[in-house]
């Protein structure tokens, strides 16, 4: 029990029916799963028996084989079609599915070759390195891919997208997002929180797609942020007041240069830090608090 609680992987060393008995009831689902890896007594195959995807095991597998110079067996269904595994797009980048509650339908269009379409608009365009497969059609932009005859959609962004193509879609959450912060010592993680829910609900933005926080370096760091960073799991990159004053933004202000020394922190700095454009432009809260939210370039 405790094995197969706090490892990633077992790789056994005995029969797979063994295998299967023992790890039955322990069973949960492939999300929390470890990879299991079987390897017969000669070692001549290596199984790759449970959680082949999320957990891994399918590229252990490989590895494993090809370190023994034994036979790989894998039995899932993409990795047989060779197709795209709907659950392991962008995993390699950091990507999360925002509502896995359709990837075995959209999976199974995929494996029997029903017409699949994707958008994207953010995120590592190299997610599929391969030709693609011919039942898959990308499209420019979101009203060509409601528009198109594909069966499926695997849709890949930070925007929130419209009911009516959710229930055959697969939505991708890249970390695409960079949040520009301005603000004063005193500003507290509340105000910050309800300032940033206001920006992605108006503009229509996925918290989900957030990569980090970014503002100018003071003196001490700004509780606050810290917190709500620590909160939601992000990390925050501080700039220089000369760093962020090179940086041409949309919306300076003379308040700010005369208590920052440059004209501009919440836009200057997620410009500078994302390398991209500004998808919101400088919102202000009161009393002391700016968020600006730019798309990193790729």
């Amino acid at each position: 029990v405790e094995l197969f609680k706090s490892n990633d992987a077992l790789v056994c060393l005995f029969s797979l029916g063994a295998v299967i008995r023992l790890i039955s009831p322990h069973l949960k689902d492939k999300k929390t799963d470890p990879a299991v890896i079987v390897i017969d007594d000669k070692a001549q195959f290596v199984i790759s028996a449970l959680s082949g995807h999320l957990g891994g095991a399918n590229q252990l597998t490989n590895d494993i084989a090809d370190q023994l110079g034994a036979t790989p067996v894998i039995t899932t269904a993409a990795d047989v079609n060779k197709t795209i595994a709907v659950d392991l797009v962008g995993k390699d980048f950091g990507w999360k599915i925002d509502d896995d509650s359709n990837v075995t339908k959209i999976s199974a269009f995929m494996v029997n070759e029903e017409k699949i379409g994707v958008y994207q608009n953010c995120g590592k365009k190299d997610w599929w390195t391969d030709k693609l497969p011919s039942n898959v059609t990308i499209y420019s932009t979101i009203n060509e891919l409601k528009n198109s005859d594909s069966k499926g959609y695997l849709i890949i962004t930070d925007q929130i997208i419209d009911d009516d193509v959710l229930q055959n879609a697969v939505v991708y959450r890249p970390p695409s997002l960079v949040v520009g912060v301005g603000l004063h010592w005193d500003t507290t993680k509340g105000t910050i929180k309800d300032g940033l829910m206001n920006c992605v609900n108006k503009f229509k933005l996925s918290e989900k797609s957030i990569a980090r926080f970014v503002s100018i370096k003071k003196e001490k760091d700004v509780v606050g942020l810290v917190e709500l960073a620590k909160e939601m799991s992000k990390p925050i990159e501080y700039f220089g007041k000369e760093e962020l004053a090179s940086i041409p933004a949309p919306n300076p202000s003379k308040t700010v240069q005369t208590f920052e020394g440059t004209s501009s922190v919440s836009e200057a700095s997620a410009i500078k830090s994302s390398e991209g454009k500004l998808v919101v432009e400088k919102q202000k809260f009161p009393p002391n608090l700016t968020i600006a939210i730019a798309r990193i370039s790729n």
